[in-house]
Protein backbone atom coordinates (compact mmCIF):
# COMPACT_ATOMS: atom_id res chain seq x y z
CA UNK A 1 0.00 0.00 0.00
CA UNK A 2 1.46 2.90 -1.08
CA UNK A 3 2.29 5.85 1.58
CA UNK A 4 -0.07 7.93 -0.17
CA UNK A 5 -2.89 5.70 0.85
CA UNK A 6 -1.86 6.12 4.65
CA UNK A 7 -3.00 10.07 4.11
CA UNK A 8 -5.98 8.88 2.59
CA UNK A 9 -7.24 6.09 5.62
CA UNK A 10 -6.55 8.84 8.22
CA UNK A 11 -8.34 11.54 6.27
CA UNK A 12 -11.42 9.37 5.37
CA UNK A 13 -11.68 8.41 9.11
CA UNK A 14 -11.28 11.32 10.57
CA UNK A 15 -13.81 13.10 8.52
CA UNK A 16 -16.66 10.19 8.91
CA UNK A 17 -15.58 10.06 12.71
CA UNK A 18 -14.84 13.17 13.76
CA UNK A 19 -11.65 12.40 15.35
CA UNK A 20 -8.95 14.23 15.41
CA UNK A 21 -5.99 13.28 12.61
CA UNK A 22 -3.54 13.37 15.35
CA UNK A 23 -5.10 10.43 17.13
CA UNK A 24 -5.29 8.76 14.17
CA UNK A 25 -1.61 8.44 13.23
CA UNK A 26 -0.45 7.62 16.67
CA UNK A 27 -2.87 4.36 16.46
CA UNK A 28 -1.11 3.41 12.77
CA UNK A 29 2.27 4.51 14.12
CA UNK A 30 1.14 1.92 17.33
CA UNK A 31 0.16 -0.62 14.48
CA UNK A 32 3.16 -0.39 12.75
CA UNK A 33 5.27 -1.01 15.77
CA UNK A 34 3.82 -3.53 16.74
CA UNK A 35 4.62 -5.62 13.42
CA UNK A 36 7.69 -4.74 13.57
CA UNK A 37 8.62 -6.04 16.40
CA UNK A 38 6.73 -9.39 15.25
CA UNK A 39 10.43 -9.66 13.20
CA UNK A 40 12.23 -10.34 16.72
CA UNK A 41 12.11 -13.29 18.37
CA UNK A 42 12.95 -11.11 21.79
CA UNK A 43 11.12 -8.21 23.66
CA UNK A 44 12.62 -5.51 22.00
CA UNK A 45 10.82 -2.00 22.08
CA UNK A 46 10.17 -0.20 18.63
CA UNK A 47 9.37 3.12 17.70
CA UNK A 48 7.64 4.40 14.10
CA UNK A 49 7.69 7.92 13.16
CA UNK A 50 4.63 8.70 10.23
CA UNK A 51 5.48 12.39 8.79
CA UNK A 52 2.09 13.80 8.28
CA UNK A 53 2.59 15.67 4.64
CA UNK A 54 4.23 12.99 2.82
CA UNK A 55 2.98 9.40 4.81
CA UNK A 56 6.41 8.26 4.96
CA UNK A 57 7.33 6.67 8.08
CA UNK A 58 10.57 5.70 9.84
CA UNK A 59 11.31 2.72 12.21
CA UNK A 60 14.09 2.94 14.99
CA UNK A 61 14.53 0.31 18.18
CA UNK A 62 15.21 1.80 21.57
CA UNK A 63 16.37 1.37 24.67
CA UNK A 64 15.59 2.61 27.72
CA UNK A 65 18.12 4.49 30.40
CA UNK A 66 18.10 2.86 33.58
CA UNK A 67 19.24 2.32 37.01
CA UNK A 68 20.72 -0.78 37.70
CA UNK A 69 18.24 -3.30 40.28
CA UNK A 70 19.96 -5.88 41.86
CA UNK A 71 16.51 -8.08 41.89
CA UNK A 72 17.59 -8.97 38.09
CA UNK A 73 20.48 -10.51 36.32
CA UNK A 74 22.72 -8.05 35.32
CA UNK A 75 20.22 -5.26 36.94
CA UNK A 76 18.10 -5.33 34.06
CA UNK A 77 14.69 -6.24 33.87
CA UNK A 78 14.40 -6.11 30.31
CA UNK A 79 17.54 -6.38 28.62
CA UNK A 80 16.80 -6.37 24.75
CA UNK A 81 15.05 -3.13 25.73
CA UNK A 82 17.12 -1.18 28.14
CA UNK A 83 20.51 -0.46 29.57
CA UNK A 84 22.33 0.58 32.48
CA UNK A 85 22.63 4.71 32.88
CA UNK A 86 26.66 3.91 32.45
CA UNK A 87 26.41 1.89 29.21
CA UNK A 88 23.94 4.31 27.65
CA UNK A 89 26.36 7.27 28.27
CA UNK A 90 28.74 6.02 26.42
CA UNK A 91 26.86 6.24 23.38
CA UNK A 92 25.26 9.88 24.48
CA UNK A 93 26.75 11.64 27.31
CA UNK A 94 23.74 13.77 27.99
CA UNK A 95 21.52 11.01 28.90
CA UNK A 96 19.28 10.64 31.58
CA UNK A 97 17.23 8.15 33.44
CA UNK A 98 13.91 7.38 31.33
CA UNK A 99 15.45 8.93 27.72
CA UNK A 100 16.09 6.76 25.06
CA UNK A 101 19.25 5.18 22.53
CA UNK A 102 17.61 4.98 19.15
CA UNK A 103 18.54 3.19 15.85
CA UNK A 104 17.05 3.32 12.59
CA UNK A 105 15.87 -0.15 11.32
CA UNK A 106 14.30 -1.32 8.32
CA UNK A 107 10.52 -0.64 8.44
CA UNK A 108 7.79 -2.97 7.39
CA UNK A 109 5.97 -2.50 4.13
CA UNK A 110 2.85 -1.27 5.44
CA UNK A 111 1.06 -3.52 2.64
CA UNK A 112 2.09 -6.29 4.36
CA UNK A 113 1.79 -5.68 8.40
CA UNK A 114 -0.35 -7.43 10.32
CA UNK A 115 -3.33 -6.16 8.61
CA UNK A 116 -5.69 -7.72 11.58
CA UNK A 117 -3.86 -6.05 14.48
CA UNK A 118 -3.38 -2.51 12.86
CA UNK A 119 -7.22 -2.48 11.94
CA UNK A 120 -8.09 -3.55 15.86
CA UNK A 121 -5.49 -0.51 17.53
CA UNK A 122 -7.65 1.81 14.92
CA UNK A 123 -10.43 0.27 16.00
CA UNK A 124 -9.79 0.90 19.46
CA UNK A 125 -8.60 4.22 18.76
CA UNK A 126 -11.66 5.25 17.33
CA UNK A 127 -13.85 3.55 19.90
CA UNK A 128 -11.63 5.63 22.50
CA UNK A 129 -12.23 8.96 20.95
CA UNK A 130 -16.06 8.04 20.11
CA UNK A 131 -16.70 7.78 24.05
CA UNK A 132 -15.03 10.38 24.64
CA UNK A 133 -16.99 12.56 22.59
CA UNK A 134 -20.08 11.11 24.41
CA UNK A 135 -19.01 12.19 28.01
CA UNK A 136 -17.78 15.40 26.58
CA UNK A 137 -21.23 15.97 25.37
CA UNK A 138 -23.50 14.75 28.02
CA UNK A 139 -21.27 15.45 31.28
CA UNK A 140 -22.94 18.79 31.72
CA UNK A 141 -26.13 17.74 30.95
CA UNK A 142 -26.92 16.16 34.66
CA UNK A 143 -30.03 17.37 35.64
CA UNK A 144 -31.42 18.08 31.96
CA UNK A 145 -34.48 16.17 29.98
CA UNK A 146 -33.45 13.42 27.26
CA UNK A 147 -35.49 11.89 24.99
CA UNK A 148 -34.83 8.54 23.35
CA UNK A 149 -35.92 5.39 21.63
CA UNK A 150 -36.36 2.35 23.51
CA UNK A 151 -33.98 -0.17 21.93
CA UNK A 152 -34.43 -3.10 24.14
CA UNK A 153 -35.84 -4.19 27.10
CA UNK A 154 -33.63 -6.86 29.45
CA UNK A 155 -34.89 -8.21 32.48
CA UNK A 156 -36.72 -4.50 33.07
CA UNK A 157 -33.98 -2.11 32.11
CA UNK A 158 -35.13 0.21 29.50
CA UNK A 159 -32.03 1.13 26.97
CA UNK A 160 -32.57 4.08 24.92
CA UNK A 161 -30.75 5.63 21.80
CA UNK A 162 -30.60 8.76 22.22
CA UNK A 163 -31.50 10.72 19.19
CA UNK A 164 -28.14 8.37 17.52
CA UNK A 165 -25.55 10.02 20.01
CA UNK A 166 -25.71 7.75 22.94
CA UNK A 167 -27.29 4.92 24.72
CA UNK A 168 -28.36 5.17 27.97
CA UNK A 169 -30.04 3.00 30.43
CA UNK A 170 -33.29 3.54 32.57
CA UNK A 171 -32.32 0.70 35.33
CA UNK A 172 -35.74 -0.86 36.40
CA UNK A 173 -36.15 1.13 39.60
CA UNK A 174 -35.84 4.26 37.80
CA UNK A 175 -39.34 3.03 35.47
CA UNK A 176 -42.55 4.28 36.70
CA UNK A 177 -44.36 0.73 38.03
CA UNK A 178 -46.30 -0.89 35.53
CA UNK A 179 -45.17 1.81 32.77
CA UNK A 180 -46.10 -0.10 29.44
CA UNK A 181 -43.50 -0.01 27.50
CA UNK A 182 -42.26 -1.55 23.95
CA UNK A 183 -39.22 -1.44 21.50
CA UNK A 184 -39.61 1.54 18.98
CA UNK A 185 -41.39 4.04 21.85
CA UNK A 186 -40.25 7.23 22.05
CA UNK A 187 -40.03 8.17 26.04
CA UNK A 188 -38.74 11.29 28.12
CA UNK A 189 -36.72 11.00 31.00
CA UNK A 190 -34.33 13.18 33.30
CA UNK A 191 -30.38 12.31 32.97
CA UNK A 192 -29.63 11.38 36.61
CA UNK A 193 -25.62 10.33 36.45
CA UNK A 194 -22.91 10.05 33.58
CA UNK A 195 -19.85 7.61 34.78
CA UNK A 196 -17.16 6.80 33.11
CA UNK A 197 -16.49 3.33 33.26
CA UNK A 198 -14.04 0.80 31.45
CA UNK A 199 -16.75 0.12 28.28
CA UNK A 200 -17.52 3.67 27.82
CA UNK A 201 -19.62 6.01 29.49
CA UNK A 202 -22.62 4.99 31.47
CA UNK A 203 -25.59 7.42 31.11
CA UNK A 204 -28.18 6.69 33.71
CA UNK A 205 -31.68 8.17 32.79
CA UNK A 206 -34.77 7.84 35.82
CA UNK A 207 -38.91 8.19 34.94
CA UNK A 208 -39.47 8.05 38.52
CA UNK A 209 -37.79 11.08 40.12
CA UNK A 210 -39.35 13.32 41.59
CA UNK A 211 -36.48 15.80 39.22
CA UNK A 212 -38.45 14.12 36.18
CA UNK A 213 -41.89 15.86 37.01
CA UNK A 214 -40.47 19.56 37.86
CA UNK A 215 -38.23 19.41 34.65
CA UNK A 216 -41.63 18.68 32.79
CA UNK A 217 -43.33 21.26 34.48
CA UNK A 218 -40.17 23.81 33.35
CA UNK A 219 -41.11 22.45 29.39
CA UNK A 220 -44.69 22.70 29.54
CA UNK A 221 -45.24 26.03 31.63
CA UNK A 222 -43.61 28.93 29.80
CA UNK A 223 -43.60 30.69 33.07
CA UNK A 224 -41.72 28.43 34.88
CA UNK A 225 -39.38 28.76 32.14
CA UNK A 226 -38.93 32.29 32.32
CA UNK A 227 -38.61 32.71 36.06
CA UNK A 228 -41.73 34.30 36.93
CA UNK A 229 -43.31 30.74 38.56
CA UNK A 230 -41.09 28.71 40.73
CA UNK A 231 -41.55 25.15 41.66
CA UNK A 232 -40.24 24.71 45.58
CA UNK A 233 -40.26 20.98 45.42
CA UNK A 234 -41.97 17.70 44.24
CA UNK A 235 -43.22 14.35 45.88
CA UNK A 236 -44.24 11.50 44.07
CA UNK A 237 -45.82 7.99 43.97
CA UNK A 238 -44.37 7.42 40.31
CA UNK A 239 -47.28 6.27 37.91
CA UNK A 240 -50.12 6.93 40.59
CA UNK A 241 -50.11 10.15 42.06
CA UNK A 242 -47.83 13.47 42.59
CA UNK A 243 -47.86 16.50 44.37
CA UNK A 244 -45.99 20.16 43.31
CA UNK A 245 -45.56 23.41 45.61
CA UNK A 246 -45.11 26.76 43.45
CA UNK A 247 -45.49 29.85 44.08
CA UNK A 248 -45.16 33.52 41.65
CA UNK A 249 -42.82 36.09 41.55
CA UNK A 250 -45.39 38.19 40.07
CA UNK A 251 -48.29 38.73 42.04
CA UNK A 252 -50.77 39.44 39.20
CA UNK A 253 -50.10 35.65 38.23
CA UNK A 254 -51.58 32.83 39.73
CA UNK A 255 -49.39 29.98 39.66
CA UNK A 256 -51.60 27.29 40.33
CA UNK A 257 -53.96 28.38 37.71
CA UNK A 258 -50.85 28.46 35.30
CA UNK A 259 -49.52 25.14 36.02
CA UNK A 260 -53.11 23.58 35.54
CA UNK A 261 -53.14 25.35 32.07
CA UNK A 262 -56.65 26.18 29.64
CA UNK A 263 -59.08 23.52 30.39
CA UNK A 264 -56.35 21.38 32.57
CA UNK A 265 -53.95 20.74 29.13
CA UNK A 266 -50.77 21.74 30.79
CA UNK A 267 -50.80 19.33 33.91
CA UNK A 268 -52.76 16.67 31.45
CA UNK A 269 -49.72 17.42 29.17
CA UNK A 270 -47.52 16.24 32.01
CA UNK A 271 -49.40 13.57 33.23
CA UNK A 272 -49.79 11.73 29.53
CA UNK A 273 -45.83 11.83 29.68
CA UNK A 274 -46.24 9.83 33.10
CA UNK A 275 -48.45 6.94 32.34
CA UNK A 276 -51.36 9.04 33.60
CA UNK A 277 -49.97 10.27 36.90
CA UNK A 278 -52.48 12.23 38.98
CA UNK A 279 -50.67 16.01 39.75
CA UNK A 280 -51.58 17.84 42.99
CA UNK A 281 -50.57 21.42 42.43
CA UNK A 282 -50.06 23.08 45.90
CA UNK A 283 -49.16 26.60 46.56
CA UNK A 284 -46.31 27.31 48.36
CA UNK A 285 -46.47 29.45 51.84
CA UNK A 286 -44.01 30.80 53.88
CA UNK A 287 -45.94 29.71 57.18
CA UNK A 288 -45.42 25.82 57.54
CA UNK A 289 -49.14 25.38 59.02
CA UNK A 290 -50.64 26.51 56.06
CA UNK A 291 -48.43 24.99 53.60
CA UNK A 292 -48.74 21.64 55.37
CA UNK A 293 -53.08 22.77 55.16
CA UNK A 294 -52.69 23.73 51.54
CA UNK A 295 -50.35 19.90 50.49
CA UNK A 296 -53.08 18.17 51.88
CA UNK A 297 -55.45 19.08 49.48
CA UNK A 298 -57.71 17.92 48.35
CA UNK A 299 -58.73 17.56 52.15
CA UNK A 300 -59.84 20.02 54.30
CA UNK A 301 -58.17 20.37 57.68
CA UNK A 302 -59.84 21.62 60.77
CA UNK A 303 -56.78 21.80 63.07
CA UNK A 304 -53.30 21.80 63.32
CA UNK A 305 -50.99 21.02 66.57
CA UNK A 306 -47.23 21.93 65.77
CA UNK A 307 -44.25 20.21 67.52
CA UNK A 308 -41.00 22.28 66.48
CA UNK A 309 -38.78 19.96 68.64
CA UNK A 310 -39.85 16.69 66.77
CA UNK A 311 -40.81 18.52 63.59
CA UNK A 312 -44.27 16.80 62.98
CA UNK A 313 -47.35 18.06 63.64
CA UNK A 314 -50.97 16.25 64.51
CA UNK A 315 -53.52 17.45 61.60
CA UNK A 316 -57.00 17.13 62.34
CA UNK A 317 -59.91 16.88 59.54
CA UNK A 318 -63.36 16.49 59.51
CA UNK A 319 -64.77 13.24 60.48
CA UNK A 320 -66.11 12.33 57.45
CA UNK A 321 -63.35 13.38 55.33
CA UNK A 322 -60.66 11.26 57.12
CA UNK A 323 -60.18 8.38 54.72
CA UNK A 324 -59.91 11.18 52.09
CA UNK A 325 -57.21 13.46 53.52
CA UNK A 326 -55.35 9.58 54.32
CA UNK A 327 -55.33 8.60 51.28
CA UNK A 328 -55.14 4.91 49.32
CA UNK A 329 -52.77 3.23 51.44
CA UNK A 330 -51.89 6.67 52.80
CA UNK A 331 -50.64 7.76 49.70
CA UNK A 332 -51.99 11.41 50.27
CA UNK A 333 -50.64 12.16 54.14
CA UNK A 334 -47.14 10.30 52.26
CA UNK A 335 -47.05 12.94 49.36
CA UNK A 336 -47.56 15.72 51.40
CA UNK A 337 -45.10 14.83 54.40
CA UNK A 338 -42.39 14.56 51.51
CA UNK A 339 -43.16 17.47 50.12
CA UNK A 340 -43.33 19.77 52.98
CA UNK A 341 -40.64 18.12 55.15
CA UNK A 342 -42.92 17.66 58.46
CA UNK A 343 -43.93 14.54 59.81
CA UNK A 344 -47.82 14.63 59.90
CA UNK A 345 -49.89 12.49 61.88
CA UNK A 346 -53.66 12.63 60.53
CA UNK A 347 -56.94 12.41 62.93
CA UNK A 348 -60.30 12.70 62.62
CA UNK A 349 -62.07 15.94 64.44
CA UNK A 350 -63.43 13.84 66.83
CA UNK A 351 -60.17 11.59 67.63
CA UNK A 352 -58.02 15.22 68.05
CA UNK A 353 -60.50 16.26 70.54
CA UNK A 354 -59.99 13.33 72.78
CA UNK A 355 -56.26 13.79 72.22
CA UNK A 356 -56.43 17.36 73.32
CA UNK A 357 -58.47 16.31 76.41
CA UNK A 358 -56.03 13.54 77.64
CA UNK A 359 -53.08 15.92 76.74
CA UNK A 360 -54.96 18.50 79.34
CA UNK A 361 -55.80 16.53 81.80
CA UNK A 362 -51.83 15.30 82.15
CA UNK A 363 -50.67 19.08 81.92
CA UNK A 364 -53.14 19.79 84.98
CA UNK A 365 -51.99 17.09 86.90
CA UNK A 366 -48.67 17.91 86.64
CA UNK A 367 -49.07 22.14 87.06
CA UNK A 368 -51.28 20.48 90.43
CA UNK A 369 -48.13 18.68 91.22
CA UNK A 370 -45.28 20.93 90.71
CA UNK A 371 -46.77 23.81 92.12
CA UNK A 372 -49.08 22.82 94.61
CA UNK A 373 -52.40 24.10 93.50
CA UNK A 374 -55.70 22.69 93.36
CA UNK A 375 -57.78 21.72 89.86
CA UNK A 376 -59.71 25.07 89.26
CA UNK A 377 -56.29 27.43 89.24
CA UNK A 378 -54.13 24.43 87.12
CA UNK A 379 -57.07 24.34 84.37
CA UNK A 380 -57.43 27.81 83.93
CA UNK A 381 -53.89 28.29 83.44
CA UNK A 382 -53.52 25.21 80.88
CA UNK A 383 -56.95 26.87 79.28
CA UNK A 384 -54.63 30.25 78.78
CA UNK A 385 -52.22 28.24 77.02
CA UNK A 386 -49.71 27.75 80.38
CA UNK A 387 -48.97 23.69 80.25
CA UNK A 388 -46.02 23.47 82.43
CA UNK A 389 -43.78 25.72 85.14
CA UNK A 390 -41.53 26.46 82.76
CA UNK A 391 -44.37 28.36 80.55
CA UNK A 392 -45.20 30.19 84.01
CA UNK A 393 -41.99 30.69 85.20
CA UNK A 394 -41.01 32.75 82.24
CA UNK A 395 -43.94 34.57 81.47
CA UNK A 396 -44.05 38.18 82.51
CA UNK A 397 -45.87 38.47 85.89
CA UNK A 398 -48.67 41.40 83.95
CA UNK A 399 -49.75 38.73 81.61
CA UNK A 400 -50.45 35.61 84.08
CA UNK A 401 -52.07 38.78 86.49
CA UNK A 402 -54.55 39.87 82.87
CA UNK A 403 -56.53 36.40 83.24
CA UNK A 404 -59.52 37.29 84.03
CA UNK A 405 -59.75 35.02 87.05
CA UNK A 406 -56.61 36.25 88.65
CA UNK A 407 -55.28 39.24 90.38
CA UNK A 408 -51.83 40.24 90.89
CA UNK A 409 -51.25 38.52 94.32
CA UNK A 410 -52.94 35.20 93.13
CA UNK A 411 -50.24 35.78 89.78
CA UNK A 412 -47.34 36.60 91.90
CA UNK A 413 -48.22 33.49 94.28
CA UNK A 414 -48.35 30.86 91.31
CA UNK A 415 -45.53 32.38 89.51
CA UNK A 416 -43.25 32.35 92.82
CA UNK A 417 -44.35 28.58 93.23
CA UNK A 418 -43.13 28.08 89.81
CA UNK A 419 -39.86 29.59 90.40
CA UNK A 420 -39.33 28.21 93.39
CA UNK A 421 -40.18 24.35 91.55
CA UNK A 422 -38.03 25.00 88.72
CA UNK A 423 -35.21 25.89 90.97
CA UNK A 424 -35.74 22.32 92.78
CA UNK A 425 -35.23 20.92 89.49
CA UNK A 426 -32.41 22.89 88.89
CA UNK A 427 -30.59 21.71 91.84
CA UNK A 428 -31.59 18.30 91.50
CA UNK A 429 -30.45 17.88 87.88
CA UNK A 430 -26.68 19.78 88.75
CA UNK A 431 -26.63 17.23 92.07
CA UNK A 432 -27.31 14.46 89.15
CA UNK A 433 -24.56 15.44 87.08
CA UNK A 434 -21.92 16.01 89.87
CA UNK A 435 -22.59 12.37 90.70
CA UNK A 436 -20.98 11.30 87.77
CA UNK A 437 -17.48 13.30 86.15
CA UNK A 438 -16.76 12.75 82.94
CA UNK A 439 -13.01 11.67 81.79
CA UNK A 440 -10.67 14.50 81.15
CA UNK A 441 -10.12 13.62 77.48
CA UNK A 442 -14.11 14.07 77.34
CA UNK A 443 -14.50 17.05 78.90
CA UNK A 444 -11.10 18.63 76.87
CA UNK A 445 -12.60 16.96 73.28
CA UNK A 446 -13.00 19.92 71.05
CA UNK A 447 -16.57 20.83 70.00
CA UNK A 448 -17.38 19.66 73.92
CA UNK A 449 -19.44 21.87 76.26
CA UNK A 450 -18.82 21.29 80.07
CA UNK A 451 -22.96 20.04 80.65
CA UNK A 452 -22.86 17.86 77.43
CA UNK A 453 -20.34 16.46 78.97
CA UNK A 454 -21.67 15.78 82.70
CA UNK A 455 -25.05 14.64 80.76
CA UNK A 456 -23.56 12.15 78.54
CA UNK A 457 -21.40 10.78 81.64
CA UNK A 458 -24.66 10.36 83.69
CA UNK A 459 -25.89 8.31 81.26
CA UNK A 460 -22.57 5.66 80.83
CA UNK A 461 -20.33 7.82 78.41
CA UNK A 462 -17.69 9.00 80.46
CA UNK A 463 -14.80 8.84 78.15
CA UNK A 464 -13.76 10.01 74.20
CA UNK A 465 -13.61 6.09 73.62
CA UNK A 466 -17.07 5.69 75.28
CA UNK A 467 -18.32 8.73 72.92
CA UNK A 468 -16.47 6.80 69.52
CA UNK A 469 -18.36 3.74 70.03
CA UNK A 470 -22.01 5.16 70.09
CA UNK A 471 -24.08 5.62 67.12
CA UNK A 472 -25.83 8.79 65.51
CA UNK A 473 -29.21 7.44 66.61
CA UNK A 474 -28.43 5.98 69.94
CA UNK A 475 -26.50 9.08 70.95
CA UNK A 476 -29.55 11.46 70.16
CA UNK A 477 -31.71 9.00 72.70
CA UNK A 478 -29.70 9.95 75.29
CA UNK A 479 -29.00 13.08 74.93
CA UNK A 480 -30.65 16.20 73.24
CA UNK A 481 -28.87 17.03 70.63
CA UNK A 482 -29.60 17.16 66.62
CA UNK A 483 -28.66 14.44 64.02
CA UNK A 484 -25.71 16.87 62.48
CA UNK A 485 -24.52 17.67 66.09
CA UNK A 486 -24.37 14.03 67.33
CA UNK A 487 -22.66 12.95 64.24
CA UNK A 488 -19.68 15.93 64.41
CA UNK A 489 -19.35 15.22 68.31
CA UNK A 490 -19.26 11.11 67.13
CA UNK A 491 -16.78 12.01 64.49
CA UNK A 492 -14.29 13.83 66.61
CA UNK A 493 -14.26 11.31 69.22
CA UNK A 494 -12.88 8.04 66.15
CA UNK A 495 -10.10 10.84 65.63
CA UNK A 496 -7.38 9.01 67.36
CA UNK A 497 -8.80 5.73 65.83
CA UNK A 498 -8.03 7.17 62.37
CA UNK A 499 -4.70 8.56 63.77
CA UNK A 500 -3.92 5.03 65.11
Amino acid sequence: MANKEILMIVDVVSNEKEIEQSVLFDALEAALAMATKKKYAKDVDVRVSIDTETGDYESFRRWEAVEADEGFEGGIERPDAQLLLADAQKKNADIAIGEFIEEPIDSVEFGRIGAQAAKQVIVQKVREAERKKVYELYKDKVGDLVTGVIKRIERGNVFLDLEGAAEAIIPRGEMIPREPVRVGDRIRGYLKEVEEVVRGPQLTVTRSAPALLIALFELEVPEVGDGLIEILGAARDPGSRAKIAVRTRDQRLDPVGACVGMRGSRVQAVSNELAGERVDIILWDDNDAQFVINAMSPAEVVGIVLDEDKHSMDVSVKDETLSQAIGRGGQNVRLASDLTGWTLNVMSETQAEEQAETQDGEHVQQIMEDIDVDEDVALILVQEGYTSIDDIGLVALEELAAIEEFDEDIAGEIQQRANDALLIKAIASEEVLEEHEPAKDLLEMEGMERELAYQLASKGVVTMEDLAEQAVDELIEIIDVDEEKAGALILKAREPWFAE
